[in-house]
Order: structure tokens, then C-alpha cells, then sequence
């Protein structure tokens, strides 16, 4: 899987996958920006995060710190200030506008000194964002209410002495500090699929001292390649590596997505992360750290969970000039009032910009994209499903034709022995122990095959005293004293066997025989067939619900190909291709508009893979099938392609009703915010009442982002 992400990008993420790493942090709304630190974002201010997040969230923790004291603070700022309205008698005196400073000054400067030093920051250089406007608004209410209280009668008039807005800089940014903590808890959760991923290494591992007598308990950051661990039953393993040692079942489900565990003795490999179900184990360790394949799966999800889709290009050019406009506007507004608005001029003006400043802040614009990816890709890397980037996802969403490879796709890529004809008086069982034991030493797919069906069904078999294999043809053995023969009815026709006997048996497309001969007889043949996927059947109904054309595009005999295409009910069937042929085709599809996708495992896939607009392997495939694709599934199972063109639709989804929420929040409400409504209903939007509007946009993209983790793959 090391194949699976970009080089340089594999180096940065290595070095977080240990505790004494994580400097590799990111921007929430801007994921270019990555520093080996935690600072603010030189773009919006917001707060860098580590790319791949630990247990602690100090940002979240602090804000709610700070929100806390803000919340104290504010209540009795609101509280003197409503209390006339609501009919509760205060003692007279010019006592109140000095309480109500001497509270928000803590709320604006001290509670709200990270949205200040973010604000001043933008401003320098030049990149107004959210938090420029909200330094504007909290700070021009604060500071004309200060002006009113040091200078009136002196060069502010007395008919303005009541019109103090403390209490409206001090919710403002109350509110903004509620919003700012419940984003930092909506990332949060949002990114809880890598640490989960995380917590699948142990963080000790158990290491053999050079003489093998003792264990010394290590940090995984510690082991090296070369290593001897041991792994005790119930416990996970750290590192991938060989198995040196003991024997045992390893619960593999998290890589493969096989329910039952795998059997492991000397020579079998395991991977980091996996659960040691029974036996005590040694193994030698290969690759540990950032070179596992579990670092690989959590490389890739960081990666895409903080790549852009191009959807996002929209909502940053709209910010790039909808801040400086917003600024226009609430200038605009202040100078309207302040010549034809009614009395007090300069109160209705200064409230009336102040609300357009803040209710225009384009946080909920900011967070569309990237909260809709954090969810949604770790949301399908918990289902198997490693999205490499944000561009993959957008282009598989808008997918109409789906072109598949048959073989280790459709198919299991595996020939499995069908049944047994026996040409004399040898019982089917005596066949396959002759065949199998003869079979031992070879490495073809068939020889596979049938021992792993000698197997299952139980069949005792020998070693063979002699072993010859024939390339291409067949092998020769001596099985239990016997001279047995295996493979192709040319072969056995080459060593003088009669063969007339197979003359009569017709192969169905897609079948596949090896013959036996024992003593210069033939005494039998063995049938196989690539057979297609269990799931493949349902999997081809839903990609025909969801609206896609389905094609098969494979390298293999027209008739096996169009038999697997007969099963599965497939009308579009294009066989004997090579590699460039189903390019070719996938090319042929986009110049007639069709919108492609690829589904492959093989190395032959690879030019097809790269070809269409987004590109899906199987994760038991070939490394190069991996690299080039843009999704690539872990479970050998066909129901990862419909989840995955699933997921994909369902995260354009939220983006686009999440950039609805934006646009259509600051659409409607800068108008109301500059007093459209007030010459026909006499309606002003309190900055109060602007500032929760605000808040609440980022909330509903962040619960709307979130719905993504209960949906249905």
C-alpha cells in the first residue's frame, strides 16, 4: 500500500505517526497551508490543526474557556440593559454605562484576544476574511459607546448619552466564541475516523532481547527493521512483518474484510494493526512506523481529507471578493442613514453597519467544503473505502458510465475446481488425492486450485518422491509409487497417453480442464471456473438504479467474457483487449460526453485507470492499479463500488446544500441587516441579533456535514 500516496507527502505523514511527531499542521478551510507547527493560518487566521489528530483538543478546550467567562460576563452586560424594557426599575444614576464597560472589557479583549490577533492579522496582510469583520463590528460598538461615555457633553451632544452599545460588542463576541468553540468540536468529531485508525497500533510492543530469554516492553516508535516481537493471544501487532515463530489465528478484518481469521504460521506475514486471535507468535518485523500499511491507509485518508474538490474553487473565489464587497456595503449603509435615515442619525447608522458587518461573516461559506470531506472521507475509510483526493470523489459522483474489469472484479480472479470426471475406475476422491499430491511443487493457478479444494474436502494426500514440471503444459510425479501425469490433454497426448476419451467433453465458455494419467493411463480430468463475485449480481441491479451504464472491458476470450456478461445480466461487453484497447475506449466515451468511471485490479488496468475521470481498484490488485487510481477499496468486495459512488453523491450533496445555507443566509440577511424592511414595517436588525444568526449558519453546516456519518453506504 506505500505505492498508494505521493512520495513527498508519505514523508511528512511518517513523521506524525509517532507521538513524538505530529508537526505537520493544516488549515481547516485552506489545506495547502501546512506548517511544522501549531500557529494561524496566514490566509482566514482560523487555528492550524494537525494533520493527523491525537486524543487532545486543546483548541476546543481553550475556547470553551473562554467562552465560559465571556457567557459570566456578558448575562448582567444584557441584564442592564434589557432590564427597563421589561419593566424592572434600576436605581438612577450614571453608574450603569460604567458597570457595562468595566464587563465587556474583559469579553472583547481578554475572551476574544484569539479573534483579535486573527482580525489584525488579516488585516496587515491584506486577506480579509471573517474575522476581519467581526474585529470591525465588536470593535466599532465597543469604541463609539466608550467615546459616548468619556465625552459626553463635551464633544459628543447629550441627546446621544443613552445609545451605548457595550452590551452588543459583548454578545457579538460571545456569540463568536460559542461558534468558533462548536466548529472546533465539529472538527473534531469530524476527524475521529483517523484516530480511530490510530488506535488500531498498540502503543508497546513486546520485544525479544538478543539471547530470546526475556521480553522488554518498547514504544512502537522504537522498533527497527530486523526486530523480534512477540505477539500473546488477545493482543494486536505493531509492526508488519514474518512470522519467525508459533502458530495462531490473526483477525485480518480491518485490511481485508474477511470475517473469519487467517491462520498464520513460520513464513506467514502480518500487518500492523491486526488482532492476534489465538497462539503466541514471534515475528520479525519488515516495516514499522510511517512504512506500515496501516500508516499508508492513514496517510491517504489525511491526504484526501484535506485535498479540494472543485467545487471548492467556487466558494473561494466568491470569499475572495465577497468580504472587500461586504465592507462596501456596510460603508454604503452608514452613509444612507446617516443623510436620510430618521433621528438619532448616527445610532440607526452605526447599528445598521454594524449588523450587515456581522451577520455577512462568511464562516458557514468557509466550512461547506472541508467539513462535508473530513466527515465523509473518514466515513468511508471506516467502510474500506481510501479516497485519495477530493477530485475523485466530485468526478465519481457525477459517474454515468462505469467501465469493469472481469477478472478479480467481477469475477474472483481465481480458477476454483467446478467438478470431476473420472475416465475409469478411480473414485472421485482418489483422483483428487493423486492429482494434489502431484500438484505439490507447482505453481500454477489450477495446481492452486485443486489442492485448496483437496482441502476443504478433507482428502489425504502424499508428497511426491519426484517432481518434474512442464511450463505451459503440465508436471510430472511419482504420487504413492505411482507415475502420474497432470495437465493439458496435448501434454498427455505427448507422453503417449490415449486421450479419445476427452474428445467428448465440451468446455462452457469460461471453463478450464487439466486431464490426469496415472501409469500411462487416463483415468480422469478436472474442471474449473473463474466464478463471479457473490455480490456481483446485486452489486450490477444498484449501479443500473443509480442511473449508470455498466461495461465490461477485459483482456480475456470473447466467450468467457461474454458468459460472465450473460450471468450478470451486462448488455455492453468488450473482450481480447490489451492495455492501450480499453484506454482506447474509456477515451472514445469521454469524447462522446460521458462522464467516466474505471473499476480494475490488475496491471493492465493501469492505462484504462488512469485514462477515465476517476478511477477505482480493488485493494488486492496490483500496486501499479492503486497508484494510479483515485479510490481505491480494501475489501475484495464489488459492494465498495456502489458505496463508493454512493459516499461521492452523498458528499456533493452536503456540500452544495451547505453552500445553499451560505449563500442564501447573506443574500437575505445583508439586505434586512441595512434596514431594507424599516420605511414599510419599521424593522432594524439588532448586531445582537446578527451575531447569532451568524453563529447559527456555521452550526447548521456543521450538523448538516455531520448527517454524513449515519448514512447509508
Amino acid at each position: 500500500m506505500s505505492d498508494c500516496c505521493d512520495h513527498n507527502h508519505n514523508n511528512a505523514i511518517r513523521s506524525t505517526t509517532s507521538p513524538a511527531a505530529g508537526s505537520l499542521y493544516t488549515c481547516p478551510m485552506h489545506p495547502e497551508i501546512l506548517r511544522n507547527g501549531p500557529e494561524d493560518c496566514p490566509k482566514c487566521g482560523m487555528a492550524l490543526e494537525p494533520i493527523i489528530p491525537g486524543e487532545a483538543d486543546s483548541e476546543s478546550r481553550l475556547l470553551f474557556d473562554r467562552f465560559l467567562l465571556a457567557l459570566f460576563l456578558c448575562i448582567p452586560v444584557v441584564g442592564l440593559e434589557m432590564a427597563p424594557m421589561i419593566s424592572i426599575q434600576m436605581p438612577s444614576g450614571s453608574w450603569q454605562p460604567w458597570v457595562e464597560c468595566i464587563l465587556s472589557i474583559p469579553v472583547v479583549f481578554w475572551c476574544g484576544a484569539p479573534i483579535w490577533a486573527k482580525g489584525a492579522s488579516s488585516l496587515v496582510n491584506g486577506s480579509l476574511n471573517m474575522f476581519s469583520l467581526i474585529i470591525l463590528g465588536t470593535g466599532i460598538s465597543f469604541f463609539y459607546s466608550l467615546t459616548l461615555l468619556l465625552f459626553v457633553g463635551k464633544i459628543v451632544p447629550v441627546s446621544t448619552s443613552g445609545d451605548y452599545y457595550f452590551e452588543a460588542s459583548t454578545v457579538i463576541m460571545t456569540l463568536v466564541l460559542m461558534g468558533q468553540w462548536l466548529e472546533a468540536k465539529g472538527r473534531t468529531k469530524a476527524g475521529s475516523a483517523l484516530r480511530e485508525l490510530l488506535d488500531l497500533t498498540p502503543p508497546t510492543a513486546l520485544l525479544l532481547t538478543k539471547d530470546g530469554e526475556m521480553d522488554l516492553e518498547v514504544r512502537i516508535e522504537d522498533l527497527k527493521r530486523g526486530d523480534l516481537v512477540r505477539i500473546l493471544p488477545g493482543g494486536k501487532i505493531p509492526a508488519d512483518g514474518l512470522v519467525v515463530q508459533g502458530n495462531g489465528f490473526v483477525d485480518e478484518s480491518m485490511l481485508t474484510g474477511e470475517s473469519l481469521s487467517a491462520e498464520k504460521s513460520p513464513g506467514s506475514k502480518v500487518s500492523a494493526g491486526t488482532m492476534n486471535a489465538t497462539g503466541s507468535l514471534v515475528i520479525r518485523v519488515n516495516h514499522a512506523g510511517g512504512e506500515t500499511v496501516l500508516s499508508q491507509i492513514i496517510s491517504l485518508v489525511a491526504q484526501a481529507q484535506r485535498s479540494q474538490a472543485p467545487i471548492q474553487h467556487l466558494a473561494d473565489r466568491v470569499a475572495s471578493i465577497f468580504v472587500p464587497l461586504v465592507m462596501i456595503v456596510s460603508l454604503f449603509t452608514f452613509c444612507i442613514w446617516m443623510i436620510i435615515g430618521p433621528r438619532p442619525h448616527l445610532e440607526h447608522a452605526l447599528s445598521t453597519a454594524v449588523a450587515v458587518i456581522i451577520i455577512a461573516c462568511p464562516c458557514a461559506l468557509g466550512l461547506a467544503t472541508p467539513m462535508a470531506l473530513i466527515v465523509g472521507v473518514g466515513k468511508a475509510a471506516r467502510n474500506g473505502i481510501l479516497v485519495r483526493s477530493a477530485t475523485a470523489l466530485q468526478n465519481l459522483a457525477s459517474a454515468n458510465l462505469l467501465a469493469i474489469d472481469k477478472t478479480g472484479t467481477l469475477t474472483e480472479g481465481i480458477p476454483r475446481l467446478i467438478s470431476i470426471r473420472s475416465a475409469g475406475k478411480l473414485s472421485e476422491e482418489a483422483l483428487l488425492a493423486l492429482a494434489a499430491g502431484a500438484e505439490l511443487g507447482s505453481e500454477h493457478p489450477l495446481a492452486r486450485s485443486l489442492l485448496h479444494f483437496a482441502k476443504e474436502r478433507g482428502v489425504v494426500f502424499s508428497k511426491p518422491s519426484s517432481f518434474q514440471s512442464f511450463p505451459g503444459a503440465g508436471v510430472s510425479a511419482v504420487v504413492d509409487g505411482e507415475s502420474v501425469l497432470v495437465g493439458t490433454p496435448e501434454f498427455l497426448a505427448g507422453q503417449n497417453v490415449p486421450t479419445s476419451f476427452l474428445d467428448s467433453m465440451k468446455l462452457q465458455p469460461g471453463e478450464g480442464m487439466t486431464s490426469l494419467a496415472v501409469g500411462g493411463r487416463l483415468e480422469g480430468a478436472f474442471f474449473f471456473r473463474d466464478a463471479v463475485r457473490s455480490s456481483a449480481k446485486r452489486m450490477v441491479r444498484e449501479l443500473k438504479s443509480l442511473g449508470i451504464r455498466l461495461v465490461i472491458l477485459t483482456g480475456d476470450r470473447r466467450s468467457t467474457a461474454e458468459a460472465v456478461a450473460n450471468e450478470l445480466g451486462i448488455t455492453d461487453c468488450y473482450s481480447e483487449l490489451s492495455p492501450a484497447g480499453k484506454a482506447a475506449h474509456i477515451t472514445a466515451w469521454k469524447t462522446e460526453g460521458y462522464r467516466t468511471a474505471m473499476a480494475g485490479d490488475g496491471i493492465n488496468d493501469a492505462p484504462a485507470l488512469a485514462s477515465a475521470d476517476t478511477s477505482i481498484a480493488m485493494g488486492g490488485g496490483a500496486d501499479i492499479a492503486k497508484e494510479t487510481a483515485g479510490i481505491i477499496l480494501l475489501h475484495p468486495s464489488l459492494d465498495g463500488v456502489v458505496s463508493s459512488i454512493r459516499i461521492s453523491r452523498a458528499i456533493l450533496k452536503i456540500i452544495r446544500e451547505n453552500l445553499f445555507f451560505a449563500f442564501a443566509y447573506n443574500i437575505i440577511g445583508i439586505p434586512v441587516a441595512a434596514g431594507i424592511l424599516y420605511p414599510l414595517h419599521g424593522i432594524l436588525l439588532n448586531p445582537m441579533i446578527s451575531a447569532a444568526a451568524m453563529s447559527l449558519s456555521s452550526v447548521s453546516v456543521i450538523v448538516n456535514s455531520l448527517r454524513l456519518r449515519g448514512s447509508r453506504l
